[in-house]
């Protein structure tokens, strides 16, 4: 495997690739994750099964997304590939530490508000489906943010929970209510990192780091809203944030919608305490008794 994995490094580099050194490392819940190196150059390598190639093509093609922006610092994808029983991406690799210190979230703040103003796009979505952890995001484009909304995101979770046996209520009613908690609300389609939360940012020799994105263009309050999500966050990013691109008043009445199909996203992936907590915001949505 290491072998198929060097050959075609060395192929994408233009650079022969011999691997000397080899560290596993805790990359993750999903993805065995490594650091490898020829002695110069080192590289950060996540490997899984072969049908995890989608999932490894749609991160490398966010990064690259977000490279281009010159907003975000993000590992720089170099290539992702198979061998006969693994799928893998390779980025470049940045000694990491936790994110701490308040000048750094503040940095990073100002750093996604300027991701938000980047590009001029005129609908929601993307040009391909992206991942939240395992699960596949469909990212059709769509004029309405909205319907985009409501149907791509938290009917889609609700759709998939049902499939595994877990029927949280009637789709369609949620759907509705949330087009209708939405439907006011017209924001300008912005290129988001989709999961920007603290265990996905780390301090690296070139500042803060986001990585694990699952991008697409939406609202930017999307973003901010699953940055509170865990509360980890200092302050000083929403004041960071905010000293560059100022929050509409009243984008705590979204939040919660938001940080809600980030809820139904983890119940997915994990169950668990999840699903209560799911059955319980469903309640309060539906004033059910």
């Amino acid at each position: 495997m290491w072998q198929a994995i060097s050959q075609q490094l060395s192929d994408a580099t233009a650079f022969e690739f011999i691997l000397r050194e080899k560290e596993n490392l805790n990359g993750g819940e999903t993805n065995d994750c490594y650091l490898i190196g020829d002695g110069e150059q080192r590289y950060f390598i996540k490997l899984n099964d072969r049908s995890c190639l989608s999932k490894f093509e749609a991160e490398f093609e966010n990064l690259s997304a977000l490279n281009t922006t010159s907003t975000l610092c993000v590992p720089e994808p170099i290539i992702c590939g198979m061998t006969k029983e693994h799928s893998f991406l390779i980025l470049n690799y940045y000694p990491t530490k936790p994110l701490n210190k308040d000048s750094d979230f503040y940095t990073l703040g100002q750093q996604v508000a300027r991701l938000h103003l980047w590009g001029d796009q005129k609908e929601f979505g993307y040009d391909a489906d992206t991942y939240v952890g395992l699960n596949l995001q469909p990212n059709a484009w769509h004029k309405k943010w909205h319907v985009f909304f409501a149907e791509h995101r938290i009917g889609w979770q609700l759709q998939l929970l049902k499939e595994k046996g877990i029927d949280l209520g009637d789709i369609n009613e949620l759907v509705q209510y949330v087009k209708k908690t939405l439907a006011s609300h017209q924001p300008k389609p912005s290129l988001l990192h989709g999961s920007l939360n603290q265990q996905n940012v780390a301090l690296s020799p070139i500042g803060a780091l986001c990585y694990d994105p699952s991008s697409f263009w939406g609202d930017r309050e999307y973003d901010i809203a699953i940055a509170e999500y865990y509360g980890e966050m200092s302050p000083s990013f929403l004041e960071g944030y905010q000293s560059i691109y100022p929050l509409e008043s009243n984008y705590s009445q979204r939040k919660d919608i938001y940080q809600f199909y980030y809820l139904l996203c983890l119940c997915n992936q994990y169950g668990g305490e999840y699903l209560p907590r799911c059955i319980h915001r469903i309640t309060q949505y539906l004033n059910i008794d």
